[in-house]
């Protein structure tokens, strides 16, 4: 199933894209306390498309990629690198990233990003897929400059949480194998990181391990995976699309902040 959140008519549903990619077949609900079929079918012509997950709470795994390690010229790190991002960083497919109006190195990062489905505490990379309602690409904007003053004091938080700098979607794909699955990004039309998720250090069951040994993941939170080699500088007039296997592409404009 590829679920989908939409606005149409001044209201937000959830609906399963289907086959075709042009018809939408609305539930009543939503994809963590249950979804009813409505019976009412709405096109995508017709609809705006949302991020696929309204105000999550945003985890994020930096150096999850050896190739990516590699480029920023660091150690393997002897611990999983975790981060969060606001709420408020999030927007959907289509939507705008604003550059910041002192913004001087903005960078893009296409992942794969988990969706947890259920309440999750202590729980086994074994039995991770059991709270996993699905996937959608993400897209890890990060403003290089602040990033690299607040790591020098162990913060990450402005560098990474800026509005807008959190992309998802287009849709949660719920059958989906996650372990080797091929990630593009584009910018411009021009392929700037080809990778697959096969090359994850840490795959997603042990992440969903990791963070639930410590913490509750709730319905809604996303998961950040981490991204490959390739990342690189976007700028005001620029369109990022980031391509997951099986999920689709999520594609976004980026423009500058006004004043």
């Amino acid at each position: 199933m590829r679920i989908v959140r939409y606005a149409v008519g001044g209201a937000c549903h959830y609906g399963e894209l289907e086959s075709d990619d042009v018809t939408i077949a609305r539930f009543e609900g939503d994809p963590f306390t249950g979804l009813t079929p409505s019976g009412v079918l709405d096109e995508m012509g017709d609809v705006v498309l949302l991020s696929p997950v309204e105000s999550p709470r945003i985890f994020g795994f930096a150096y999850n990629y050896a190739s990516h390690v590699d480029e920023t010229d660091r150690d393997v790190p002897d611990v999983p690198v975790c981060f969060m991002k606001p709420s408020t960083a999030v927007v959907g497919s289509g939507d705008a990233i604003v550059y910041p109006a002192d913004g001087e190195l903005i960078h893009f990062e296409g992942e794969l990003v988990v969706v947890i489905g259920k309440k999750a505490r202590h729980v086994k990379p074994a039995e991770a897929h059991e709270y996993i309602l699905g996937y959608t690409c993400g897209n890890d904007v990060s403003d290089r400059i602040v990033q690299r003053k607040e790591s020098r004091y162990g913060t990450l938080l402005i560098g990474k949480g800026q509005d807008t700098f959190a992309p998802l979607g287009p849709v949660i794909a719920t059958e989906l194998d996650p372990s080797a699955l091929s990630l593009t990004t584009r910018v411009n039309g021009r392929v700037t990181q080809s990778a697959s998720t096969a090359d994850l250090m840490l795959p997603v069951p042990d992440l969903v391990s990791y963070l639930s040994r410590y913490l509750t993941l709730l319905p809604g939170d996303v998961i950040m995976t981490g991204t490959p080699a390739g990342v690189g500088p976007i700028r005001p007039g620029d369109e990022v699309e980031v391509e997951i296997e099986g999920i689709g592409v999520l594609r976004n404009p980026v423009v500058a902040e006004g004043r």
